[in-house]
């Protein structure tokens, strides 16, 4: 797998994202997608599916030094008498010692980023995650964060897909080595069924959905993927073996559009960048 480096922190450059999946689904799919070949898996506290991941890992027989795990903390536990023990918490549902990388969710409203990178800074210390970053961060935030932090943030996790420009974003996060972790980049739903890409894709012998990840991945982002169903996970890992051209590139860059962004929450997300 080709992985993505940042401050010594060799991430793989495909994972695979378990966001509102359930029990049942993430024991189905897990399997599949360790047999296709992926090893970085990307969950969080409030997708409530943690012990999921944690057991449908241990039952496959996954070995722990080859595996790359991502959890976030939720805004609820910005706080010194939560953040470490929810922390805990993930590692006891995972069963692991620590994991990989820990983001922080979102930036919120509530508690200050200074506050918050002490925090993450505090659980990192106590050997409880290799790596740290954020998620969801504008380039001030990331700016911060970078500037407060005792250790390197190694990634902002964003949404990013062909009909969101997050050009601004990754150049502020390239010129201080951090990675952008793409979500969402299917467009919820949207990517697969996209003209222009299954154009693109039909001179590959791709679909749509393939050309959006390898998109993704040729700029040097992380990219997640995910699907519920196992005959798909081994479509979603197909993309190293195709490059696009520069007319490619370029076609799909010029989807993006001013109301692109799908995801934003009121009250945890920021002041997005132009």
């Amino acid at each position: 797998m080709q992985t993505v480096s940042a401050h010594g922190a060799a991430i793989p450059a495909l994972g695979f994202g378990v966001f509102r999946m359930s029990d049942e689904e993430v024991a189905r799919v897990v399997p599949a997608a360790l047999e296709a070949g992926f090893r970085h898996f990307d969950t969080a506290q409030i997708y409530d599916n943690e012990a999921a991941l944690g057991t449908a890992l241990a039952a496959a027989g996954a070995r722990r030094d080859e595996l790359f795990l991502t959890t976030k903390v939720w805004v609820d536990n910005y706080s010194a008498d939560r953040f470490a023990a929810s922390v805990d918490e993930s590692l006891d549902k995972l069963r692991v010692d620590r994991v990989d990388l820990l983001l922080l969710h979102w930036p919120g409203n509530k508690v200050p980023i200074a506050a918050q990178i002490e925090l993450l800074d505090a659980v990192q210390a106590a050997g409880k995650t290799r790596f740290v970053g954020v998620s969801n961060q504008n380039i001030a935030q990331l700016h911060e964060s970078v500037a407060r932090s005792t250790v390197p943030i190694v990634t902002d996790q964003v949404e990013l897909h062909p009909y969101l420009s997050q050009h601004a974003l990754a150049a502020a996060a390239k010129a201080q080595g951090v990675a952008l972790t793409a979500y969402y980049g299917m467009a919820d739903g949207a990517v697969p069924q996209d003209a222009v890409l299954r154009a693109i894709g039909s001179k590959y012998g791709k679909t749509a959905a393939q050309v959006g990840l390898r998109w993704l991945i040729e700029q040097g982002h992380i990219a997640l993927s995910k699907t519920a169903n196992p005959a798909r996970v081994k479509e979603n890992i197909a993309i190293f073996d195709f490059a696009l051209d520069a007319k490619d590139m370029a076609l799909i860059a010029g989807l993006a559009r001013p109301d692109g962004r799908i995801v934003s929450p009121n009250g945890l997300a920021p002041a997005w960048d132009v």
